[in-house]
């Protein structure tokens, strides 16, 4: 609004348009904007020090090993996702996703190379596969990486990039950052891509390839996939809080093990009374003492010769010198030192796992009972989250390429149902009429690992115990029929009554196919 010279002039503005849109990508504000998207990030420690505190620890293998076993041990397979009657394009894909997750890695079986996956992981927070891919961008092949400290990589670039993502039959575009990975061993450095980018680049260098430009194979950078232990850029080990712990238990060992090998006290005392050692005396105890060691010290003797004081050679029986030798073997260490303190630790490493001393082979005192609770409770918090985690990489990460619809890939679980249990309920659910002959053929087939047909008759389908309310007065009367006809034989009745009663049995008989033609 203006004024001028006694007159007044008002205008409309508008506003600019600014309408209100949901964002495409993510707003959040993270620390990975603080870095240069160039920068190569370090790890917060040294990764080869993690490695050294594994292989010296009294507690980290086992536990470890525990993971691999059980989280991967038993096996990888293919299994449907969808609750649908088998149809010939579900086997067909079936049969495919068995035979591609086979040759993910021929040197070696595919449950392996996640067993490497398991163990590197938990021993540096972090570990890694290379993916490589045909022409068609389907997943071939996987080689796990052995030298997890060699990798390096950065934070995630901008820009976001619209990658395809297949989710339910469908086929959405996703918008992802992805990083730059480099693995240096020695003077050779080569540059990996993140899994799924979709730019060709140069593992020499790292640049993208621009379009029309083609690039021979062998300088085509393959792709990473890694697996990370928490937020961290690097991971974290699930023992970081037990590290100080771990060292202690590691010096601890090694103050016990340099005992067994030096001694810590001066095992005896040798004392002279009115006299000295003479010097070739005190160079041979000293040479003794040094070289007492092990086997070599062994069924050997040692003289001491002593002088008096006065340095005389004929010794005064008056002033002849007195040589003891005093026992301290009292005084010595009898077992090894900070057994609790090494015990203390070693549970502390176990919680940090979620690990009882059943998995790591460090009880005896246990009965069915207690391991079964044991085994049961491990799968619910520990083994059972990370193969899903495992699994659910495998099938939105490698397997996406392939769009299966009915099928997706799984880590096989052990059978930890208690044959107790599975009694008392199926007595309950028989009682109640719950049972049915082919549920009871499944169980049976399934406890001592058979491999057995259903059955295909429609009376599998029915409860036993309906069964039995329709059959069991029908049963009851042959049977009854039966005995007294073997009766009237056995006793040598006359012919004509046996038959009489045989041919009631076949009209009985007729009478009930009858009913059930009715």
């Amino acid at each position: 609004m203006s004024r001028k010279k006694g007159r007044v002039r008002a205008e409309i503005i508008k506003a600019r348009d600014q309408t209100i849109e949901k964002a495409e990508t993510t707003t959040q504000v993270s620390r990975e904007e603080a870095f240069n998207g160039s920068d190569w990030v370090e790890p917060p420690v040294r990764l080869e020090g993690l490695k050294r505190l594994v292989t010296e620890s009294s507690i980290l293998p086992q536990c470890i090993r525990a993971y691999k076993n059980n989280i991967c041990g038993f096996g990888i397979g293919a299994r449907y996702s969808v609750d649908e009657e088998e149809t010939p394009e579900m086997a067909a894909e079936y049969d495919r996703a068995t035979e591609i997750i086979e040759l993910l890695n021929v040197e070696q079986d595919t449950k392996e190379v996640f067993e490497d996956i398991i163990e590197a992981r938990e021993t540096y927070g972090i570990a890694y596969i290379e993916v490589l891919r045909n022409l068609e961008g389907e997943v071939t092949q996987i080689d796990f990486i052995r030298e997890t400290p060699s990798v390096r990589k950065t934070m995630q670039l901008e820009p976001y990039i619209e990658i395809p993502y297949y989710h339910h039959g469908m086929v959405t575009m996703q918008k992802k950052k992805f990083r730059k990975y480099r693995q240096q061993v020695r003077e050779k450095t080569e540059y990996i891509k993140d899994v799924s980018a979709p730019l060709i680049k140069d593992k020499r260098d790292m640049l993208d390839v621009p379009d029309g430009q083609g690039l021979e194979l062998q300088y085509q950078a393959n792709e990473i996939l890694e697996f990370a232990i928490g937020t961290e850029p690097y991971g974290e080990i699930r023992w970081m809080g037990q590290i100080l712990g771990v060292d202690g238990s590691r010096a601890a060992e090694s103050l016990n093990n340099n005992y067994f090998k030096n001694g810590r006290h001066t095992p005896l005392l040798i004392m002279v009374k009115g006299g000295t050692l003479t010097d070739e005396s005190f160079r041979k105890l000293q040479m003794y003492m040094d070289g007492v060691r092990g086997e070599a010290g062994q069924h050997k003797f040692l003289i001491l010769e002593a002088e008096s004081m006065e340095g005389r050679a004929d010794f005064d029986e008056a002033k002849q010198p007195e040589i003891e030798v005093h026992d301290l073997a009292n005084v010595l260490q009898k077992d090894e030192l900070f057994q609790e303190y090494l015990d203390n630790n070693r549970k502390r490493v176990q919680s940090a796992f979620q690990l009882p001393d059943l998995y790591v082979g460090y009880t005896t005192d246990f009965n069915r009972a207690t391991s079964q609770t044991a085994q049961e409770v491990t799968e619910e918090q520990a083994f059972q989250p990370e193969r899903k985690s495992m699994a659910w990489a495998i099938n939105n990460k490698l397997l996406n390429c392939y769009q299966f619809k009915y099928v997706e890939a799984y880590f096989i679980e052990p059978d930890i149902s208690n044959p107790d249990d599975l009694y008392k309920i199926f007595s309950v659910a028989n009682n109640a009429g719950g049972v049915t002959p082919q549920m009871a053929k499944e169980v049976f087939c399934e406890s001592t690992g058979r491999k057995c047909e259903p059955y295909e008759e429609e009376w599998a389908e029915e409860p036993i115990a309906v069964s039995k309310n329709k059959t069991g007065n029908d049963v009851g009367m042959f049977g009854q029929l039966a005995g007294q006809i073997a009766k009237a034989e056995k006793n040598q009745e006359p012919d004509e009554v046996v038959a009489v009663m045989k041919e009631v049995r076949k009209v009985l008989l007729k009478m009930q196919e009858g009913e059930h033609e009715d």
